[in-house]
């Protein structure tokens, strides 16, 4: 399949800030998404609302932070720029603040494996990185060391990101990860809930990755 053009990658950062919005997972302007895109990155500007948005209005940044044009890049760049520089793999970066994720993050609590679709983060956690001012280096050496091995981490008193090969499956694991902090939210209310066991989460991650080439699918399954 042949590589998206620049203005249909532009397109597509601005309907999934829209759809994070429609979805409930983001409010505002707050969130930010970029896309890996030529020798740098495609992000999301900074106080642009997502309604009036346009494709020129995405800036392109290159991988040393500089930029082409006037417009302001999104101001949790550095956290966007370094997941891409140091995970090759990854093509897409989503940050939002989803409620249930964010009241863990307030808490500075990480999401254990009360269900099994945790594995789709990478592992038995979905890790809470210490907190920093918004937009520092700092936040992005945290965001980048609480993503090692995984697709999704919270932010202290911040949010979340999620990561992906694709926008569609970044986007998909962002509203995922919420389903699991509001799970685990809802068990809070009861009692301390039982957490599956490491190896059983190996076990799943193993299953899913038999399902066929689609990332999506290979966490659909159940």
């Amino acid at each position: 399949m042949p590589a998206m053009n620049d203005r249909v990658k532009r397109q597509s950062i601005i309907d999934a800030c829209l759809r994070m919005n429609s979805l409930g997972i983001n409010q505002g302007t707050s969130g930010n998404i970029s896309l890996r895109h030529e020798d740098g990155l495609l992000i999301t500007p900074t106080g642009t609302p997502y309604e009036t948005m346009q494709p020129e209005q995405i800036v392109f940044m290159k991988l040393d932070s500089t930029v082409e044009t006037n417009q302001r890049p999104s101001s949790e760049w550095r956290f966007h720029r370094d997941i891409i520089k140091a995970r090759p793999e990854v093509n897409a970066v989503v940050h939002a603040h989803p409620p249930y994720s964010t009241i863990l993050a307030i808490m500075g609590m990480a999401i254990p494996a009360v269900h099994y679709m945790i594995a789709c983060a990478g592992g038995d956690t979905i890790r809470c990185a210490p907190y920093a001012t918004f937009g520092t280096e700092e936040l992005s050496q945290h965001a980048v060391a609480a993503l090692e091995d995984r697709s999704a981490c919270l932010l202290a008193h911040h949010g979340m990101i999620a990561v992906g090969a694709s926008l569609d499956r970044a986007m998909w694991l962002a509203v995922e990860v919420e389903t699991l902090a509001r799970q685990y939210h809802g068990c809070l209310q009861i009692g301390t809930p039982p957490l599956l066991p490491r190896d059983e989460i190996e076990n799943v991650m193993g299953r899913m990755a038999g399902y066929g080439h689609a990332e999506e699918r290979s966490c659909r399954m159940g």
